[in-house]
């Protein structure tokens, strides 16, 4: 079995071998939940025992205690190191002894002015910068700060490999993204808020309790107000949920998660909390609440319940159409210094089981969850029944038998169009077909095809 030893020195061996080629600044990528904060520390423990001074920087001040107990449990001297958040650093830049290294986690945020600020003051210091999805909202590339990449393993490999559990992802849909609007990149809670259909809650809890019953669950809501409303749905069905948000005291949150990994509570609701760097053990089932045009959240929130145990499946369910952005969480993706246009890699269009969810990438149209037939397109015409007869005026029974005829037809759309994205529809036919499949308003349609050009203004 592959340990996390081996691993972590896979990983040091990488930067070290980078390292004497010349790079200074070297990215590296490290897929969540595979200990990159103990990879770190490892580095630390290994410069500090040499007497380097180490520098290392978070962007959330909950994080710091948590990375300074894991350097104290791997014997880093901490009279050597220096942890803090990047906004406090950045204010106390001339009182800091000159690092030898600097560690940089969640380094996707290195190209704010805070990480910048740092970077500059101490150019000859050596750079590592951690992150699981070097790329960012805006697509610029980091090439600005960074020498090198470093790509940490594919998640099938992980997965392969007993480091990350295999996960069953569900997709039930009830919003439409093309309602959603954006500011700075990402979809604003407005637009959420009028997407989002009244029965979500119930939703939500149905489908828990559908395909995750029992096991320990973390929902994530673009909104306080959201999450709370999710967590009093939860306890009035007999499941035992709490909401945690930035504002929950610290000592009220650990407990919290302590009675969560104890199994005491089933369900927490938050928003972005539990995302980067923040650890919560025990988690089973993610329930995605909140669109995102961010690959990283994306995968943060995804591979929040893949951590492994023995025999464990993790569970994703997705109600805000997440998949159809970015694709399953155990997607290969190939990562890059240089941006966008230089990092986009298409992605395979998803199948959505109508019978149980599951979302998948079809190889044999049989679902690898419930084992029902994915009926596809044919191309032979359904027959028509041919018999003598000599015309007469249409009658109600003729009438019905074309209403039987139509119906047939329209079912073959529909099949035609499930599992696309709206980018693959090409005709107004099938996105007519596809608006009345997803149960989107009057008029989607008729949008979509002036986007695509389909009608002209």
């Amino acid at each position: 079995m592959f340990e996390l030893r081996d691993y972590q020195n896979e990983t040091i061996q990488n930067i070290q071998k980078s390292l004497v080629k010349g790079n200074r600044s070297i990215m590296v990528q490290q897929p969540p939940r595979t200990g990159k904060t103990v990879i770190m520390a490892e580095i630390a423990r290994r410069a500090t025992a040499k007497g380097r001074r180490v520098l290392f920087i978070v962007h959330r001040a909950e994080i710091v205690q948590q990375v300074k107990a894991t350097f104290e449990q791997q014997a880093v001297n901490m009279n050597l190191c220096k942890v803090g958040m990047v906004q406090t650093i950045t204010r106390r830049l001339d009182q800091l002894k000159y690092p030898d290294l600097i560690l940089i986690d969640e380094a996707h945020h290195v190209l704010a002015k805070s990480y910048l600020n740092v970077i500059n003051h101490f150019p000859k210091a050596i750079k590592l910068m951690f992150t699981a999805t070097p790329y960012r909202l805006s697509g610029k590339g980091f090439t600005e700060v960074a020498d090198a990449l470093i790509p940490g393993k594919q998640v099938k490999w992980l997965i392969e490999h007993k480091r990350l559990s295999p996960v069953d992802y569900y997709a039930p849909k009830f919003i439409n993204l093309d309602t959603l609007k954006t500011a700075k990149g990402e979809y604003t809670n407005r637009s959420i808020d009028d997407a989002m259909k009244p029965k979500i809650y119930g939703d939500a809890v149905k489908n828990y309790q559908k395909l995750a019953n029992g096991t320990n669950a973390i929902a994530y809501c673009h909104n306080v107000q959201a999450a709370k409303n999710l967590s009093n749905e939860f306890n009035r069905t007999g499941i035992k949920a709490v909401e945690v948000d930035g504002s929950t005291d610290k000592l009220e949150r650990n407990k919290i998660i302590k009675q969560f990994k104890n199994g005491e509570i089933s369900v927490l609701t938050n928003v972005e909390l539990f995302t980067e760097g923040l650890d919560l053990p025990g988690v089973d089932t993610v329930i995605q609440l909140r669109p995102t045009q961010s690959l990283s959240l994306f995968l943060q929130f995804s591979m929040r319940s893949m951590n492994y145990r023995p025999d464990k499946r993790a569970i994703i369910i997705d109600h805000v159409g997440n998949i159809e952005k970015f694709g399953l969480p155990t997607q290969d993706r190939d990562w890059s210094l240089k941006g966008k246009s230089h990092n986009k890699k298409k992605i395979a269009s998803i199948t959505v089981c109508q019978v149980c969810f599951g979302a998948f990438y079809n190889k044999n149209n049989i679902c690898p969850y419930c084992n029902s037939i994915i009926e596809t397109e044919t191309k032979d015409k359904p027959e028509l029944e041919v018999v003598d007869s000599e015309l007469k005026k249409i009658t109600e029974r003729k009438k019905k038998r074309v209403t039987r005829i139509q119906k047939i037809m329209k079912n073959n759309l529909y099949k035609e169009v499930a599992g696309k994205t709206i980018a693959e529809l090409y005709s107004m036919k099938q996105l007519k077909a596809f608006a009345e499949l997803h149960g989107y308003k009057k008029g989607w349609s008729y949008i979509q095809a002036k986007k695509k050009g389909l009608i002209k203004k």
